[in-house]
């Protein structure tokens, strides 16, 4: 094959492939290997990785070789021996004594977004997303359903803080806030629930899992509770205009297909959501990170 067909080739791999990468650092961080390295004086070598998790040398060995790959760690080899240590990335968001640690969501991806995903043929051609059949509950269930435990509910929520870690300084300077002394960060049972006093009302990555009824009626529930001249901001990963992306913001919008009622939107269509509700002077900003803001007011 000539050299550009070779790249195409590769690139297909690298696409097919792509699921075993994503599994490997989701094992990585569910062993606990990266916290193991963090906490140990020097590098380690694999008998000592293996024990310290409880797992075989050997399928110790190829994991922590793979994740020198993908410079996940990184290896000394003195005297015919390897030892491993953490990367900075590993250090600054794999290790859960980190500030800006991201083991949590990557644990909760494993262990349910990439369940999901496992139906996702079948959520393009239903349309709908496939909780009931990964989970045997349904999606309206989500937020109850498919915690087995409170430890598992607060790994979930920790997820959700993790991701502000790195991303909350982006949205909230991309607009100037202090016309709002009190904020509200709404979260629970929005729908139901009364709405506290405030000045600013946060929805953050909040509308993305419902569909444009369900997001009406919350912003309705907003806009009436809102005093005169008060505000919103809609935190969320916006499409493009024309849908063709940014990338990661369609591979989100296909995981709210096999996980939830929603979708990611325009800002277009954040547009029409929120004017509907009543609420005008609407802006919004790319802040060049994952997330993006929206801002507007009663």
């Amino acid at each position: 094959m000539g050299s550009s067909e070779d790249h195409a080739y590769r690139l297909l791999n690298d696409y097919a492939n792509g699921f075993m990468v994503s599994q490997v650092l989701f094992a990585t961080c569910e062993l606990g290997v990266f916290d193991l390295l963090a906490e140990a004086p020097g590098p380690l070598d694999v008998a000592a990785v293996a024990a310290g998790v409880g797992a075989s040398a050997h399928g110790t060995e190829v994991l922590l070789d793979i994740c020198v790959s993908l410079k996940l760690l990184k290896v000394e080899t003195r005297g015919g021996k390897a030892s491993y240590r953490n990367t900075e990335l590993s250090s600054d968001y794999l290790t859960t004594v980190s500030p800006t640690s991201q083991c949590s969501m990557l644990k909760y991806m494993g262990r349910t977004s990439y369940r999901c995903w496992g139906h996702l043929a079948d959520a393009v051609r239903e349309g709908r997303n496939q909780y009931l059949e990964t989970f045997g509950v349904p999606a309206e269930e989500l937020f109850t359903a498919i915690y087995r435990s409170d430890g598992e509910r607060l790994q979930f929520m920790q997820a959700l803080q993790e991701v502000w870690s790195v991303n909350g300084r982006s949205v909230l300077t991309a607009f100037d806030l202090s016309v709002f002394p009190l904020m509200c960060d709404l979260g629970g049972d929005f729908f139901k629930d009364p709405l506290p006093e405030a000045d600013l009302y946060i929805l953050a990555r909040v509308l993305h899992d419902w569909a444009d009824g369900k997001c009406s009626h919350l912003l309705e529930r907003i806009y009436h509770t809102c005093k005169p001249g008060g505000g919103i901001l809609v935190i969320e990963s916006l499409l493009d205009e024309d849908r063709r992306g940014p990338l990661l913001t369609q591979l989100y919008s296909l995981n709210m297909l096999v996980q939830t009622e929603g979708q990611e939107r325009t800002p277009t269509q954040y547009h029409m959501l929120l004017s509907s509700a009543g609420f005008r002077d609407f802006q919004f900003k790319k802040t060049g990170a994952i997330y993006d803001a929206i801002l507007a007011r009663k």
